[in-house]
């Protein structure tokens, strides 16, 4: 998202443009979760990945619908900030060595994009409300609400198991 480079005339603008970066984002995460799933040991945290897939095609779903409700064709714009968290998750999936470690890196790898997404999520929902928009706000109040849901699971598989076998 390069808001230096971009040119904002309103703050329904900033809002849509915000939009498609987000929508985007969530796009590559479908890609990138499967892929995380089959490089995680611990069952526990392939089941989260899978389920966070199942959550992520709703929420493609749910911009698609905020898209409708304030009148846009649902677009993309490319999300920079999460080709770079990706990049990064990628080291992980691909990382050698012991594999509770690499489950402890998975596990720090998503909660950058779980938080990056809660960022993005609070941001939009919150210029929908100045916007009058209180239906869009609390879809994606919904959602925020599944993302920190997602990054608390983390915390819990990290915490409860994968750290502490990886610090064997």
């Amino acid at each position: 998202m390069a808001l230096f480079h971009e040119e904002y005339n309103s703050l329904s603008e900033l809002f849509v443009h915000q939009l498609k970066d987000l929508y985007d984002a969530e796009h590559r995460l479908t890609d990138a979760l499967p892929k995380m799933a089959d490089a995680a040991k611990s069952p526990d945290l392939k089941q989260a990945f899978r389920a966070h897939l199942k959550e992520t095609e709703n929420h493609i779903q749910r911009l698609e619908s905020v898209f409708q409700k304030v009148g846009k064709k649902p677009e993309r714009v490319s999300c920079d900030a999460m080709k770079g968290l990706l990049s990064e998750g990628s080291g992980a999936i691909n990382a050698k060595g012991d594999d509770d470690v690499r489950d402890a890196a998975l596990i720090a790898a998503a909660q950058r994009v779980e938080h990056y997404e809660m960022a993005g999520y609070g941001t939009l929902r919150t210029f929908a409300k100045r916007l009058g928009h209180a239906d869009v706000a609390q879809t994606l109040q919904t959602t925020l609400d599944e993302e920190g849901a997602a990054d608390k699971k983390l915390t819990q598989i990290a915490e409860q198991v994968v750290n502490a076998k990886a610090a064997k």
